[in-house]
């Protein structure tokens, strides 16, 4: 596994090793004492999965404390555009964000510490797959405006396919003024 910086602390782009000949390909997706080896310590909990219709941008969400989730995430179907924010307030990337391509032909994840808010737009049909450090907790749940003028992020389309939940979610500056 290579272990690319993101510029986030806690924040790793994973590629793994892939091993192709003609009957296909192996790969580690998930090697504890590697992932031990950047401070990837889990433990992880709760695996999820979504599939996501081309189109569709899912986020940004996060849990609150006492519950918060790191995630380690995965495309097996197709391709998204994976965006993160910082919103950890002690931290020195606090509001800034990463984003990267996550795809079923690349095999790469991306583990996303604790204090991140997360969303993606599957750029194909496609099925992502995670592990998570903490349970689901629905009172815990929350989350940003995917569009808020004030974090700019560039999602490359300008019309996704959003639920009514996520089109009505707060700003980045009014859920920071409530954490």
């Amino acid at each position: 596994m290579e272990f690319i910086e993101t510029g986030i602390q806690d924040l790793w782009e994973i590629a793994p090793v892939i091993h192709r000949d003609q009957r296909g390909y192996f790969l580690e997706s998930f090697q504890l004492e590697r992932l031990n080896s950047v401070g990837i310590n889990g433990p992880f909990v709760q695996d999820n999965q979504s599939f996501s219709f081309k189109g569709v941008l899912r986020g940004l969400h996060f849990q609150k404390s006492p519950h918060q989730q790191g995630k380690l995430i995965n495309v097996t179907i197709g391709k998204v555009l994976d965006i993160v924010v910082d919103i950890r307030k002690s931290s020195p990337t606090f509001g800034n964000h990463y984003s990267c391509m996550l795809d079923a032909e690349k095999h790469n994840l991306l583990y996303v510490p604790e204090g991140m808010a997360h969303g993606f737009l599957a750029l194909e049909n496609s099925l992502f797959v995670y592990k998570c450090t903490e349970f689901y907790n629905k009172e815990s749940e929350r989350g940003i405006l995917w569009s808020d003028p004030d974090l700019d992020l560039d999602w490359g389309k300008t019309d996704p396919i959003v639920s009514e939940k996520d089109a009505e979610l707060p700003s980045f500056n009014e859920v920071m003024e409530k954490l």
